[in-house]
């Protein structure tokens, strides 16, 4: 390993925190695989309920309904028992609502399914907010959004098993071709309660240390006034403030288009040419391995023409992980050689244009770039969260938790953009999205104004002020 790359995870004080890094990337990898299942069971429900769009929208409330009400019990806990306390506090909750979906199984109500999804996301909300700003102080702070992004590349990876292990499960159909999914969607959710476990135990053996961040804004002061910037609470810096906005915006543009992907892919590609399926077919009859999954990607319309089945477009989902995943790797390259603020104001307008392409139904275009928005949405999460608790110091915990809260905005948006697609289509309805992403692109362009900072590769606040001073 090169030079550069150790520095990526070593301390000011010389410490090598590689393998603590490691260590906490592997939740990364879990919550994707959760967050990626949830991605895909909208669409099982709507089929085995007979629910709207608006209506199977209530697993993404419930989803995220759990972080909203766990956020700050998580923050507060993470103070009190450190960032190993947090951690393991957070895989036993995940292992609670895994095991949950045994009796919501044989009691096979929607109700039943919807209290282990939020059960699970309470667990992943302690894990989030203990992570995230965790992954920014373990190195130099030069790559703090480097680091994150980094490790926000293993949650895409889990991203993109997610879809293909809810297609199994929740998509699964006997010989006869009648749906099995309710009764085995319990499988994946109790193999997650198990290795939360066995990480639990890891972590508990593990070195985990409590790292503070630095304090730029001089918020753990004893003597407020120090500087003219100095302030106690975390609400009067606009950075902090903004970053809430702007994370809420995002995890609901975001949820939205990940939760309505198979209605997107199911009702509004064009006509599939039967040579395609055909081709498909016949790729599937002659490799056995690949004909079980192969061979349900298609399907007949009531007009006569070949269009993906849930099952396909489910399957296909995790190509936009890639995406996603292409997207964290280039972008924390990406971040190492330019402001993250600036990049992440490029990406927000990016996929401003993504989505009015989708929302204008221009045929395969649009198609292209729904994958394309998944690519651009890649490093806006971590990007945002390093953005908002930049020179937070201590209370860098507590800012994580209400930027963790902020991903209630998953619960609501996408009930709204699943009622415009019920009224309309499902194309019309990623003009709910459209507008998230450009205040996600403001901020991007206005954080240094907002934080009077230069950047987070800037000597700090008072950096900033003496260079603002130097130019006047």
């Amino acid at each position: 390993m090169s030079k550069g790359k150790k520095s990526i995870f070593i301390t000011e004080d010389g410490t090598n925190l590689a393998f603590t890094f490691v260590l906490v990337t592997s939740l990364f990898l879990l919550w994707g695989v959760c967050n990626g299942m949830i991605d895909v069971m909208d669409k099982h429900f709507q089929e085995e309920l007979h629910l709207t769009k608006a209506q199977s929208a209530w697993v993404q409330f419930a989803h995220y309904l759990g972080y909203f009400l766990m956020s700050l019990p998580a923050g507060w806990l993470s103070i009190k028992l450190g960032y190993k306390g947090g951690i393991i506090t957070g895989l036993c909750l995940v292992a609670v609502g895994g095991f949950w979906f045994i009796p919501a199984t044989s009691i096979a109500a929607f109700w039943a399914f919807l209290v282990g999804v939020c059960v699970i996301a309470s667990g992943l909300t302690f894990l989030e907010t203990v992570a995230n700003p965790y992954t920014t102080v373990l190195g130099s702070k030069r790559y703090a959004a480097t680091r994150i992004n980094l490790a926000q590349s293993f949650n895409g990876i889990g991203w993109i098993f997610g879809p293909i292990i809810g297609s199994i499960y929740f998509y699964a159909k006997d010989e006869s071709g009648r749906s099995t999914g309710s009764q085995t969607l319990y499988i994946p959710y109790v193999a997650v309660a198990v290795v939360v476990l066995v990480l639990a135990v890891i972590f508990y053996f593990s070195r985990v240390p409590d790292i503070r961040a630095e304090d730029d804004y001089h918020l753990d002061d004893s003597a407020a006034g120090k500087t003219e910037m100095s302030s106690h609470s975390i609400w009067k810096h606009p950075h902090f403030v903004l970053a809430v906005a702007a994370q809420f915006l995002y995890v609901a543009a975001q949820a939205g288009i990940f939760s309505f992907f198979i209605n997107y892919m199911t009702a509004e590609v064009p006509p599939i040419p039967h040579s395609w399926s055909d081709g498909m077919a016949s790729l599937a009859s002659n490799a056995g391995a690949l004909q079980g999954w192969l061979g349900g990607w298609f399907e007949t319309a009531a007009s006569g023409a070949v269009a993906l089945s849930s099952k396909g477009a489910s399957n296909l989902a995790s190509l936009g992980f890639v995406c996603f995943l292409i997207g964290r790797f280039s972008g924390a390259a990406i971040l190492k050689r330019y402001s993250a603020h600036k990049v992440l104001g490029l990406y927000g307008l990016l996929n401003v244009a993504m989505t009015l392409i989708v929302f204008l139904k221009l045929g395969w275009v649009s198609v292209i770039c729904v994958f394309l928005s998944y690519f651009f949405m890649s490093i806006m999460f971590p990007t945002i969260f390093a953005l908002g608790i930049f020179g937070l110091g201590a209370r860098a915990k507590k800012a994580s938790a209400y930027i963790v809260m902020a991903i209630m905005g998953g619960a609501l948006l996408p009930k709204l953009m699943g009622y415009v697609a019920d009224k309309y289509d499902m194309s019309r309805g990623f003009i709910v999205p459209m507008f998230c992403f450009a205040f996600v692109a403001f901020y991007g362009f206005n954080w240094t104004r907002f934080s009077k900072s230069d950047g987070l590769n800037a000597p700090g606040v008072a950096g900033a002020e003496q260079s603002a001073a130097a130019k006047a």
